[in-house]
């Protein structure tokens, strides 16, 4: 190498440590290590609690991953917006809140989410404080140093006062359907109630194995005393209100409850509702051991004059919706009767072709349903063939 050259050489490597030595870089700020805010704060009421449910946030405001989480602290205000929160109902420390996962692997892996919940109970004097209020949600997750970026989105719950379930609630199978019964409180709303509040009955019937309710019933609460009209009378008719659920089906297990709602509804407001807490959940089996109503009008009815002898039977329908058919029995004075159809009648008519001159005939008829439930024998009906 010529001596120019590591000249040069020296030159630069004596600038390089210059520069690494003696001048500084730019200053980098530590990181505040904020979580960042909630954004999928939900909330629901049921009885005297609310329940909070939002995703963990595994990130924070510098979208690094969250090393050292605080506690969580909520806030709940009545009537008004979350601003600031000098008394939070509660925090949380971190460790009662399930730990995020680790980062995904691969490039563009959804991170897994971590869901979080906390359960508020609502004293009396809150509830009744200003009934027609909402209470309003919010948190906030703090850092290690207690400080936070700042509170989540905010979520409102009516603060309405609820009432108990109704008492004694029944659930009976019968040949119209299942039929439910509860007591009726000696008043349907607490004395001097605000006007601004009212209360309905619903009732909920879930198919057992299934996740989802249906509600089949919904109504004014201060007409506890009034029973659904129904052709099934039971015991209690006089003195507990009633429902015929008619719109379940055969052959499967339920579950039914039933809870008051209470509803405020304020002039120029949306109307809110609240549910209170449940009945005891009652099960039935839906077992069909109901036959049909026996056939009645039952008409015999000779024809034979230039052709084969016959007779004609025609009778009123059934009108049960699970009706298979109908059966037809015959028999001659001193016999037993016989039953002269294969397969259920599908039409209220029947033409008996194997008849003989000189006998009379003896007929009845019954109504069978698609679970072979089989009802009684119609009255007779008799016909002389010539």
């Amino acid at each position: 190498m010529k001596r120019a050259d590591w000249n040069v050489l020296i030159c630069v490597l004596t600038s390089a440590v210059l520069v690494s030595c003696g001048t500084p870089g730019v200053p980098i700020p530590p990181s505040l290590e904020l979580v960042k805010e909630v954004s999928d704060l939900r909330a629901a009421r049921k009885g005297d609690r609310v329940y909070l449910a939002w995703t963990v946030p595994t990130k924070t405001t510098e979208r690094l991953p969250v090393k050292h989480r605080g506690p969580t602290r909520i806030c709940r205000n009545l009537g008004t917006d979350i601003v600031d929160c000098s008394s939070p109902i509660a925090e949380v420390p971190a460790n009662q809140f399930p730990v995020p996962g680790p980062e995904p692997q691969k490039a563009g892996e959804p991170a897994p989410k971590v869901e979080a919940s906390y359960v508020d109970a609502l004293s009396p004097a809150l509830q009744t404080q200003n009934p027609t209020a909402l209470l309003h949600y919010a948190v906030a997750v703090l850092n290690e140093s207690g400080r936070s970026a700042g509170w989540s989105n905010q979520v409102n719950i009516p603060s309405a006062p609820t009432l108990p379930p109704p008492g004694h609630f029944t659930a009976k199978v019968g040949k119209e359907g299942v039929l439910l019964a509860w007591d009726c409180p000696a008043e349907a709303a607490p004395t001097g109630a605000n006007p601004a509040l009212g209360h309905r009955l619903r009732i909920y019937r879930r198919e057992q194995g299934e996740k989802t309710d249906t509600k089949i019933s919904e109504r004014n609460f201060a007409d506890c005393s009034l029973s659904q009209p129904s052709a099934q009378v039971d015991d209690q008719a006089d003195r507990a209100p009633q429902f015929l659920d008619q719109t379940f089906e055969w052959e499967k297990h339920y579950d039914y409850r039933a809870t008051v709602l209470t509803v405020v509804s304020e002039t120029g407001n949306a109307e809110a509702e609240v549910e209170g807490d449940d009945s005891p959940v009652v099960q039935v089996f839906a077992h069909d051991i109901f036959p049909p109503a026996v056939p009645a009008g039952l008409q015999a009815v000779f024809s034979g004059a230039g052709q084969a002898p016959f007779v004609d039977l025609v009778w009123s329908p059934d009108s049960e919706a699970d009706l298979a058919g109908y059966n037809i029995f015959r028999h001659e004075e001193a016999s037993q009767p016989v039953k002269l159809n294969s397969a259920p009648v599908k039409t209220p008519a029947y033409r008996d072709t194997d008849v003989q001159s000189g006998k009379r005939y003896f007929y009845s008829v019954s109504a069978v349903d698609e679970r072979t439930n089989e009802s009684a024998r119609s009255e007779e009906a008799s016909e002389q063939v010539p």
